[in-house]
């Protein structure tokens, strides 16, 4: 499965100028400031805007190119849209906002898998409720389940959670990593979260005044030094795929990852389950020497691979453990006071890990 694009619409104040490619099912995000052109691309390609020059295909059948006068209406693309404020129909129930697009499909899902989507967003006990009785989060979860059974060739997604508080984001979270390893689209999920980003997504297009300044895997993209700059975001640290191994009788699981294993409180998963981790920025300090007496499970041995410090108070430091790359933040003061510089050694002392759920391979 893919999705090649390619985009040009001058606006007159700002001017959208994009190309690149999803060519695998998992979560690519567009991420960038606002203003950057996010919703204007997903738009574009479910065919609800009409750029001045592009071509968009999905899965190689095109779907629209300016030079060759080709603009498939937008019922006929297969795209499956999630809006940031959800747009039930108040007047049907649940079951019937469910299938308003699996009717008007021509490829129609079955009841199996009707019954699977249902049960993979949790939806099962509300099929006969009417949306001004949902919360946010059933909303946002009976939104994803319609488009998913308009037998969508790509999904789409605008800021889903923008419209949430807190509580309620932490509710439909698992539910989209469910999707992501479960449903086996490829999925556009626009945000300016990085922490959704860095919690849901394979692969990144950065995005900034309307232009693509990077694009790679979110386990690469999210350690470069450059992103603050580049995106307007602070670095959200690193995001290091694990496999499960051990349980400790300590009550510590091990993860193992590329450069090392890392300790973590217990978790469920069995043996062998592919999880990702996330390592904030501020929760890694470092030490010239092995510190051996601190309540912190996890000190690895590391090399400084680069240094940016444009800051008036703070730097921030890459850091390579095996092939895997973190990021630290530290004050200038501790930069000069450790010395440090590309290719020295240092101690890793990691404050906490975040553990997500079941993650896909990719």
């Amino acid at each position: 499965m893919s999705v090649d694009v390619f985009l040009a619409h001058d606006f007159g104040d700002f001017a959208l100028d994009v190309r690149f490619t999803v060519g695998q099912p998992g979560v690519t995000a567009l991420f960038g400031p606002s203003g950057s052109g996010k919703t204007t691309i997903i738009n574009a390609i479910a065919g609800t805007f009409r750029p001045q020059q592009g071509q968009i295909a999905v899965n190689g059948r095109t779907v629209f190119d300016s030079a060759k006068q080709v603009d498939m209406p937008a019922r006929l693309r297969h795209t499956g849209y999630v809006f940031q404020d959800s747009r039930l129909f108040p007047h049907m129930s649940v079951e019937d906002n469910l299938l308003f697009g699996w009717r008007r499909t021509q490829k129609k899902a079955d009841s199996g898998e009707i019954a699977n989507v249902i049960a993979l967003l949790g939806l099962e006990h509300l099929r006969q409720r009417w949306p001004r009785n949902l919360s946010g989060g059933e909303r946002g979860r009976v939104a994803l389940g319609r488009a998913l059974l308009s037998s969508p060739e790509i999904l789409l997604l605008d800021e889903p959670l923008a419209a949430l508080d807190a509580e309620r984001r932490a509710e439909i979270l698992p539910y989209l990593e469910r999707l992501r390893d479960e449903a086996r689209l490829p999925m556009l999920y626009v945000s300016h979260q990085l922490d959704e980003v860095a919690r849901l997504a394979h692969e990144i297009v950065v995005l900034r005044g309307g232009r693509v300044v990077r694009q790679g895997s979110v386990f690469d993209v999210l350690t470069e030094l450059e992103l603050p700059t580049l995106a307007g975001a602070a670095p959200a640290g690193a995001v290091i795929p694990t496999v499960v191994g051990e349980r400790r009788a300590d009550g510590l699981t091990a993860l193992a990852f590329d450069g090392g294993t890392l300790l973590v409180q217990e978790i469920a998963q069995p043996p062998g389950t592919k999880v990702r981790v996330r390592i904030r920025a501020e929760e890694i300090m470092l030490a010239l020497e092995e510190p051996r007496t601190i309540s912190a499970n996890n000190v690895l041995l590391v090399q400084v691979n680069e240094v940016r410090h444009d800051r008036a108070t703070h730097a921030d430091v890459q850091l390579l453990c095996g092939a895997t790359r973190l990021v630290a933040r530290i004050t200038r003061a501790s930069l000069q006071r450790l010395n440090l510089a590309p290719g020295k050694p240092v101690f890793a002392v990691i404050k906490s890990v975040t553990v997500d759920t079941q993650m896909s391979a990719g």
